[in-house]
């Protein structure tokens, strides 16, 4: 939910619609007004309650994804309309480069191990299968881009996000942070900027 951003700006652009934020952590909801704790995969909601449902950046942390897209569907009124947003498999993968050379120059080995990456469980490229089992039809509009980098401590602290997942896989952590930080400004100093490609999208189902 993104701290009730999206809300706001829906609630912002259309006040003649009837907004239901939900999210399944309170801690996300909470401060948001008219929110409603509820899980996407037991809507609290009638069969065809809904002219519209969003579902943003939010399906790969669902245990049982076809429940969940089955529950978005039953919500919907005839003729509603489902919006979706993911990342594509090839998203910021530079990141992931940049993770496994670092490990690998700190470990000794050619690459470090591939982080187990949780927006893999529903790709762009996987997810019109996933929602083609409820909707007839789907429209992908891909949103991609570059993020190009100058300082290379956004970069870091991105990073340091992996912290957990590092003590898991036996990477030192602190150690791969540092070379990773080397890395990206030795890219900075000889071209100007780290770059990172980016690929999400939106996927309209009726």
């Amino acid at each position: 939910m993104h701290g009730g951003k999206f809300v706001a700006r829906v609630r912002d652009d259309r006040p003649d619609l009837d907004v239901l934020p939900m999210d399944v952590s309170h801690g996300i909801i909470g401060a948001i007004p008219g929110a409603v704790v509820a899980d996407v995969q037991q809507l609290p909601l009638a069969d065809g309650s809904l002219g519209a449902v969003l579902a943003l950046h939010m399906l790969y942390h669902v245990e049982d994804q076809a429940q969940a897209v089955r529950e978005l569907g039953r919500v919907l009124a005839p003729g509603g309309i489902a919006v979706v947003s993911t990342n594509s498999r090839t998203d910021k993968r530079e990141l992931e480069h940049l993770w496994r050379q670092a490990a690998g120059d700190v470990l000794g080995t050619q690459e470090g191990p591939a982080r187990v990456q949780l927006s893999a469980r529903f790709t762009l490229e996987d997810a019109p299968a996933i929602l083609g089992a409820v909707f007839g039809e789907i429209r992908t509009i891909p949103l991609p881009g570059v993020i190009e980098v100058t300082d290379a401590e956004p970069v870091v602290a991105h990073l340091a996000s992996y912290e957990a997942w590092a003590d898991r896989m036996g990477v030192p952590f602190l150690e791969t942070i540092e070379r990773a930080r080397e890395r990206v400004n030795e890219t900075i100093r000889t071209e100007g900027a780290f770059r990172i490609t980016c690929l999400g999208g939106m996927l309209v189902c009726r």
